[in-house]
């Protein structure tokens, strides 16, 4: 029987987790945010009360909205502060293993009744919801970056996902104002499948000479109408981000279309992973980026 959502525990403060903080405490939800220690959870509140005072100031919610949401939010420094959770949202780096070993820490304190999801962007689902004590309660919502601008989320069933799940799992996206598109357990699911094929033909582009840093992120935003161009949106996503879903469309589909463009190895192995780490194909540590290549 289904019973409405009402809390929300968080596993990730980084800005993909704080971001769904923001948008379910805005909602209405409580929420308990996770961690692996304070000082992360405090960074993903402060920029979770910078993010708010931004929508203030450009009057897209009122002053009460914003405390109302700030009071929503408390902090869980460790699992058991999870355990009254009606659906808890893990929110970690894009690593299987990582995912895995947080499940296994998790389930034993969750509530029978809780509803697991993953904001996966590409590892499977089914593969996901086995490592757990709760596959039927297990599902993929997958939220865009960044999350209080981006209006679709991914909703994705692994094989066992049962449809109680699935449908209360839809009502707090719907709750969220934003728009469902439910995908098939496939790697990458919709979006990534599509997107991150673009970006990593964009490297080769920049690889092989044929254009720029510059001259290909201009090309796709003016003869495209992109509003970001390719090279541009993967230092925004992360360079390690977009390496581990090329590995995983890759590994999964098993066609040479998948395979990461070596530079974009190159660039993850230097350590330049975009806009987070000061340098990936644009320079941010000065007053403008400037491209690297």
């Amino acid at each position: 029987m289904a019973t409405n959502i009402k809390t929300i525990g968080i596993i990730g403060a980084g800005q993909m987790g704080g971001g769904i903080a923001h948008v379910s405490a805005l909602a209405g939800y409580d929420v308990f945010l996770n961690d692996l220690n304070d000082e992360k959870i405090e960074s993903g509140l402060a920029t979770i009360n910078g993010n708010l005072a931004r929508q203030v100031a450009s009057e897209k919610i009122s002053e009460s909205e914003r405390q109302a949401a700030v009071e929503r939010i408390r902090s869980a420094n460790h699992m058991e502060a999870l355990g009254s959770c009606d659906l808890i949202i893990e929110a970690a780096t894009e690593d299987e293993a990582i995912k895995r070993r947080i499940y296994s820490k998790l389930c034993p304190v969750l509530d029978r009744n809780a509803i697991l999801a993953t904001n996966t962007s590409s590892i499977s689902i089914t593969r996901l919801a086995a490592s757990t004590d709760r596959p039927e309660k297990f599902v993929g919502v997958h939220f865009m970056n960044p999350v209080p601008v981006m209006k679709l989320v991914e909703l994705v069933r692994g094989i066992a996902t049962d449809e109680n799940t699935f449908s209360r799992a839809r009502e707090y996206v719907d709750a969220l104002g934003k728009t469902t598109a439910v995908s098939e357990d496939f790697p990458g699911f919709m979006v990534n499948r599509i997107l991150l094929p673009m970006i990593n033909e964009a490297i080769y582009t920049l690889y092989e000479g044929v254009g720029s840093v510059d001259s290909i992120d201009s090309a796709m935003r003016l003869g495209a109408n992109h509003p970001m161009g390719p090279l541009q949106l993967a230092d925004f996503i992360g360079l390690d981000t977009c390496l581990s879903i090329m590995q995983v469309l890759y590994d999964g589909l098993a066609d040479t279309k998948y395979r990461p463009c070596p530079l974009l190895v190159k660039y993850v192995e230097a350590g330049w992973l975009g806009r987070k780490a000061g340098r990936g194909f644009y320079d941010y540590r000065g007053d403008e980026p400037v491209a690297t290549r």
